[in-house]
């Protein structure tokens, strides 16, 4: 009888989220916990298999290991590598993700050489930044089979658009239809040319529900949306919890086959006029075997603008990896 298995890579203050909130979810019966020190995965492991014994818990097998765990797993969820640190001196400040470029592009050169050791069949999804960087190696330099490699991509930064978007007109963030494309990071963009409450669109809303505080302009509110990444880490010194609970969303789009529409981080196929050169999120079906399906949705001019100002910022990142056509060939 096939048991679904997950394998979290990196037990840091990101990863080790993933893996209390994969506990919870109810969907895997073994997890398996690596990290480039020992102890602390294992440590991670036999809280998380002591907190089985607790009344709502689910009786799972938790254990640490090395990256031979992932022979027999079905997802593998990949946190390693450093996050970007807040600015002590300024809690304004907006570090760039972009920085753990030249550190974290070894990280996943390194995580992958253990992944493809041992399976080639799982699902992959990164979280590690500069995340649309750290995706194109993964799903480029390994010969790792199309779609089963993705980035959880924009799919925070959709979220806290919809939570602003919520709070503006007083309404719940699951209401409101609306995603964020291109970089994880300072240059990801809001769709609102697509984005609606209940099919009403983004340049209706003042006619129909109560207005709170309002911003029209997309420049406004990308920079709120940029900025709230902020708020939390120069607050408490990094984002984990909505990250790792985006990272476990997708593994149970996955396990159950639910053919859900996320941005998730993938190499553009085609899409927008770049075939194989750069990854970068947008709308994907995801179910069983990964990424199904990329959607090219159309974007308006300021889109179109947004999306080649990421992809050029992404590239910048993608030439300190090493890492591109030109690096491919």
């Amino acid at each position: 009888m096939h048991t679904n298995k997950l394998v979290v890579v990196g037990a840091g203050h990101v990863g080790s989220y993933v893996l209390a909130d994969a506990m919870k979810i109810g969907l895997f019966a073994k997890i398996g916990v690596i990290d480039i020190l020992d102890n602390v995965a294992y440590g991670e492991a036999v809280d998380q298999a002591q907190a089985t014994a607790m009344t709502y818990m689910n009786n799972i097998d938790v254990t640490s290991g090395g990256y031979e765990q992932c022979s027999d797993a079905d997802v593998i969820i990949v946190a390693a590598g450093p996050s970007v640190i807040p600015d002590k001196k300024d809690i304004n400040a907006q570090p760039d993700r972009a920085s753990l470029t030249k550190i974290n592009c070894e990280v996943i050169r390194e995580v992958m050489t253990g992944i493809t050791k041992y399976t080639k069949d799982a699902i992959i999804i990164l979280i590690t930044n500069p995340l649309d960087t750290m995706v194109y190696i993964a799903e480029n330099e390994f010969n790792y089979p199309k779609g089963r490699i993705f980035g959880t991509g924009t799919m925070l930064d959709s979220a806290r658009l919809r939570k602003v978007i919520a709070d503006m007109y007083n309404i719940d963030p699951k209401s409101v239809i609306g995603y964020m494309m291109g970089e994880h990071g300072k240059t990801a963009f809001p769709v609102l040319s697509n984005l609606n409450i209940s099919g009403i669109k983004f340049e209706d809303l003042t006619e129909y529900f109560e207005v709170k505080d309002s911003i029209s302009n997309p420049e406004d509110i990308q920079k709120e949306i940029i900025s709230a990444a902020y708020k939390v880490m120069n607050g408490k010194g990094w984002t984990n919890a909505g990250v790792a609970q985006a990272a476990v969303t997708m593994a149970k789009a996955v396990l159950l086959d639910e053919r859900s529409v996320y941005p998730a981080s993938t190499t553009l196929r085609g899409q927008y006029n770049h075939d194989g050169d750069v990854a970068l999120s947008m709308p994907c079906i995801i179910g069983r075997e990964g990424i199904i399906k990329q959607i090219p949705v159309k974007l308006n001019e300021w889109e179109t603008k947004k999306l080649e100002e990421s992809i050029d910022y992404i590239k910048l990142a993608m030439k300190d990896a090493k890492t591109g056509l030109e690096y491919l060939k």
